[in-house]
Order: structure tokens, then sequence, then C-alpha cells
């Protein structure tokens, strides 16, 4: 779809984010946010205080929509599909071969320190209360003796 092509009024019925895909689609590149809403405020004949007004809302628009990826380096916007994800796999040879003889201390002072803190709760509830909570002096009321007093 052309936006020569489209009235005024087709324009006016396609979302911000439409007319951005069919903008970058005919510039063949990348625009920064700016560059794009000010097409899109002269295709639909908005003043600089709509402009203005809704610029903020337009750049939210585009940080949400899957279509387009911002590109940091340059700070402007292109079309997903123009671009590739690219994964780099870095290959550390420099890496310290791990000692199996420390990863065996290791583990031996894990367990040490288990045990230390097992032994300490241990003697933590020998230091509990051994159930005198004075619950012997507590009565269960019914409602009326409730409403008497």
């Amino acid at each position: 779809m052309s936006l020569i092509k489209l009235s005024k009024e087709e324009l006016e019925l396609l979302s911000y984010t439409d007319l951005t895909e069919l903008i970058l689609k005919n510039n063949k590149g990348a625009m920064n946010t700016a560059s794009i809403f000010k097409e899109i405020a002269g295709l639909l004949e908005l003043s600089d205080s709509e402009y203005a007004a809704k610029i903020g809302d337009f750049y939210t628009s585009l940080t949400t929509d899957k279509r387009f990826i911002f590109l940091e380096d340059t700070a402007e916007w292109d079309l997903r599909t123009n671009h590739s994800v690219q994964v780099i796999v870095e290959d550390d040879d420099d890496e310290e071969e791990i000692d199996e003889e420390e990863i065996e201390e290791e583990e031996e002072e894990l367990i040490e320190e288990e045990e230390e803190d097992l032994d300490s709760s241990i003697n933590d509830e020998d230091d509990l209360d051994d159930g005198d909570d004075d619950i012997s002096d507590l009565a269960i009321l019914t409602e009326e003796e409730l409403e008497e007093n």
C-alpha cells in the first residue's frame, strides 16, 4: 500500500504505527522519531500544537510495537524485518582451569557450615519454653457471659 495513493480519509483511519510502517517502507531506510512524526503530521494536516501534544504518545507506541526496532547507534527507528538477529558466542580460551581439589575443599567447607548451623538450631530449640505459657489461666466465655460484662 502506497501513501501517495491513499486519501486523507483513508490516512486518518490508520494508526500512527501503521502510518510509520508505510513511511519506513517508502523511505527504504531508518528515520528518527521527529522526522517520522513530522511526515505523519504533514499527511494528516496536524497543527504544530497537535504535533507537540502527540509526539510523546507516538514515541511510546513505537517502543511497544514489535514491528519496529530502535537503532541505538544512530538513534533511528527501522522496520524489524530489515534487521536480522546475530548471536555472538565468545569462546574464552583463557579461562582458568578449575582445580578439583579446590572444589572438594569448598564442598567440605559448606558441609561444615551446614553442620554448625544444624548444631546451633538444636541448641536454640533447647532454650525454648517448655509450654507453660499461662494457658491454664485462660477461660472460654459464652456470648451471654460476654454481654453481662
